[in-house]
């Protein structure tokens, strides 16, 4: 099959679904139905039209929205793998990039170091040539912006030239655009950012209509300090804020969720525009450098205070051999501390190592993904032989186990989760919903059957009970593996959003 071939295809046959279950991603309860696409779109959902069609007989199975993986860090990964598999084979069909404060453009010295492109029109342009299999949808990262302007390390407040550069990168970005700016301040350079900054940029977003996503500057000891600084941003200018991967990490702060969602839930009764969004596990990952950077191997921190065995290697390119193990078994075969161990695995690897922490309690996670302000989002980093497995399950994951298994969630409201409010959220017009005219961004799947099958220490396993995925109105999966048409689109902010 030739490369053109691969990205798009040629003639597609409209397609119907009949008797399958729909969810239409606004939480409804499903319903049966025949669903017929044409081209890109939904053209009927309903009885049957009796056009010509090839017809996938949907008894006993679900039909939703594609998920929307609302915190990714794919900016890379769906040009370097545009079949994209590792989101395509548990029902993601678009993804949001430029998380946690760090994104592809502008250049700057940023903290993943994967910054290339002048503007993000620049980089927009070259997923568009790579022809991925999803669909893409970019922020603008505030670190990255205050890095090519300032620099990686400047702990100081910016002038007013500078403060005027780092406004127009993110009206550039936003003019490309941007779906809106993301913040990291737990790394360098975020951490440095004071309120007054942060309202400056997201002034900025605000007026474009876009939202405002962070990773709060301490998700342990200070998680309400942290959620009610970023409400102040959203009150002293209005923009829509999205709270990151909102957690209790660190045992220091197990048991604070309820107070957390309670100072979420007070901002929104008074105004305030501000939602979340979750991973489904009591493990994060993150940047090894960062946490040895913000001393967390010593004391509390913004990551928390861990231990060498809590830190299990996901990715380190220039010494595979120790991925997959903790740091507290490395530094045993060395014969060195823990600590030491450390300092040396950031020495050789720099930015490029990446771990798996043991941070989070189950009945925190458990409190998260009932409340109705959050949504799903992976928080996926490719990269590595043993990835966090939420980069490959975690929609599986909500949908079989913290939906069918635990009950925590009915399955049409998990679904809304992950399709309809995401969709709505950042602006995706036309997608994460059902009905006549939306674009056939489509999941179909076994809703007795679906689970995700990756672990720590084998993540990359293919979850079960996803029998096919539609994107813009092609099949990019098939039974369990991917097809290799890749049909996905840049999504960029509406105008007046």
């Amino acid at each position: 099959m030739s490369d053109a071939r691969r990205r798009h295809s040629v003639m597609v046959r409209p397609t119907r679904f009949c008797n399958v279950t729909v969810f239409d991603g606004s939480g409804a309860p499903g319903f049966v139905a025949d669903v017929e696409i044409d081209g890109d779109r939904i053209v009927t959902v309903g009885a049957a039209t009796g056009v010509e069609a090839d017809e996938i007989d949907g008894s006993g199975l679900a039909l939703a929205p594609g998920f929307v993986d609302v915190h990714t860090h794919d900016d890379l990964a769906v040009m370097t793998n545009p079949d994209h598999g590792c989101k395509t084979l548990q029902g993601v069909t678009s993804v949001v990039v430029g998380n946690c404060g760090m994104s592809a453009a502008p250049v700057s010295d940023d903290p993943l170091g994967f910054s290339h492109y002048p503007r993000l029109a620049d980089y927009l342009r070259q997923v568009e040539a790579a022809g991925p299999a999803v669909n893409v949808g970019a922020l603008v990262g505030h670190g990255t912006v205050r890095a090519a302007v300032m620099g990686l390390k400047s702990d100081r407040v910016p002038d007013d030239r500078e403060r005027e550069a780092m406004v127009e990168h993110v009206a550039a970005a936003l003019e490309d655009g941007a779906l809106g700016m993301s913040s990291g301040l737990a790394y360098e350079p975020g951490r440095y950012a004071a309120h007054d900054e942060l309202v400056d940029l997201a002034e900025v977003v605000a007026a474009a209509g876009g939202v405002y996503t962070t990773h709060m500057r301490d998700e342990g000891r200070d998680l309400i300090g942290s959620i009610e600084e970023s409400i102040a941003v959203s009150e002293a200018t209005g923009v829509a804020l999205q709270i990151s991967h909102l957690k209790a990490s660190g045992r220091d702060a197990w048991g604070t969720t309820a107070a957390a969602l309670a100072v979420i839930d007070a901002a929104r009764q008074r105004g305030v525009d501000v939602m979340a969004d979750q991973y489904p596990y009591t493990r994060g990952s993150t940047l090894l450098e960062q946490i040895v950077g913000a001393g967390a191997l010593d004391g509390p921190s913004a990551f928390a205070h861990v231990q060498p065995a809590d830190l299990l290697i996901a990715a380190a390119p220039g010494n595979p051999h120790w991925e997959g193990r903790t740091i507290e078994e490395i530094a045993a075969d060395e014969g060195v501390g823990g600590r030491e161990m450390a300092d040396r695995i950031v020495e050789a690897e720099g930015r490029n190592c990446f771990v798996i922490i043991d941070s989070m309690s189950e009945d925190d996670v458990r409190e998260v993904i009932r409340h109705p302000a959050v949504m799903t989002g992976s928080d996926g980093v490719p990269g590595g032989s043993k990835p966090h497995p939420r980069l490959h399950h975690t929609y599986p994951r909500v949908l079989g186990h913290y939906s069918r298994n635990e009950g925590l969630l009915e399955l049409a409201d998990a679904i809304h989760r992950m399709t309809g409010m995401c969709a709505d959220r950042f602006g995706f017009v036309d997608r994460g919903v059902i009905r006549p005219g939306a674009f056939a961004d489509l999941v179909l799947f076994d809703p007795g059957t679906i689970i995700d099958t990756g672990t720590y220490t084998d993540p990359t396993t293919v979850p079960e009970g996803i029998r096919g995925v539609w994107v813009n109105g092609e099949r990019v999966v098939a039974d369990g593996a991917v097809t290799g048409v890749r049909p996905g689109r840049v999504i960029r902010r509406p105008e007046g959003r």
